[in-house]
């Protein structure tokens, strides 16, 4: 499905089903330097479970026009043009990583537009290495490396993913290499960068919850406490054996903790 937010394509996936925005939407959003691909198993369930469903690319991302936004407030404003170009009044939001702080940021700007989070691999601050910001910034294939080494849980690294046949490392290493120069050194800089989630989440007004991974390396669980305190009534739920990357990891877990959520 192609959209236009901003005078610019933008692509999305429905899950397989025909996008109908008469259903309550569910808005997936991908981390840095990934796509709408991160979310193929949980949108199929939700398009097939009562709900319309939106997996996009950020701009810059996958099969998006570009240029790709330079902070999580801009891609916050962007994602609240998106739910207007949809035709939509409001939608639940659902983000990995950076997507996530896009989700909250969004949540706490246009509230009546955001229905209700679900926030995935997120942490109060995400800061990131000076070795990933150099790596990125020159474009070597260190920070490709460092992203999956230390987002993927280590059960995954030896084998285990759910889905036979699939090796979950070089895999994500394939959607990395596939972006453009600067895309991810800008996504990573736009993580570091942003401060604001603390100060925004007491705006947050809308059932929200917290979807964290216990061997999660790059937003421990730990470091999400203080988030999941400021937004009021929301809950977290930690998925066990799982990293960063606990949609793909442990899909059927992550499902299970969104579904009844968004």
């Amino acid at each position: 499905m192609k959209l236009t937010v901003n005078g610019r394509g933008v692509a999305a996936t429905t899950g397989g089903a025909e996008f109908d925005v008469a259903k309550p939407t569910v808005i997936f959003l991908h981390g840095a330097g990934f796509d709408r691909t991160t979310w193929r198993l949980q949108t199929r369930w939700f398009a097939h479970h009562g709900r319309s469903v939106l997996a996009v690319d950020f701009p810059g991302h996958g099969w998006s026009e570009g240029p790709a936004l330079d902070s999580v407030a801009a891609m916050a404003d962007w994602t609240a043009a998106l739910i207007a170009a949809a035709g939509l009044k409001s939608a639940a939001l659902v983000g990995h990583s950076m997507g996530a702080l896009v989700a909250v940021e969004t949540a706490a700007r246009s509230r009546d537009k955001v229905r209700a989070l679900g926030l995935c691999g997120i942490a109060a601050e995400m800061p990131v290495h000076p070795e990933m910001l150099e790596s990125a910034k020159a474009n070597t294939l260190k920070v490709q490396e460092l992203m999956t080494f230390w987002g993927i849980g280590n059960a995954l690294h030896k084998g285990g993913m759910v889905s036979p046949g699939l090796w979950l490392r070089r895999e994500s290493l394939a959607v990395l290499s596939g972006n453009k120069p600067g895309v991810i050194h800008n996504d990573l800089a736009a993580c570091n960068a942003y401060k604001d989630a603390l100060a925004s989440a007491p705006s947050i007004k809308c059932p929200t919850v917290l979807v964290l991974g216990d061997g999660d390396l790059m937003t421990p669980a730990a470091k999400a406490k203080p988030l999941a305190a400021a937004i009021a009534g929301s809950r977290s739920v930690v998925v066990p054996g799982s990293g960063h990357f606990m949609m793909v990891e442990r899909p059927d877990e992550t499902l299970e903790a969104l579904k009844d959520s968004v």
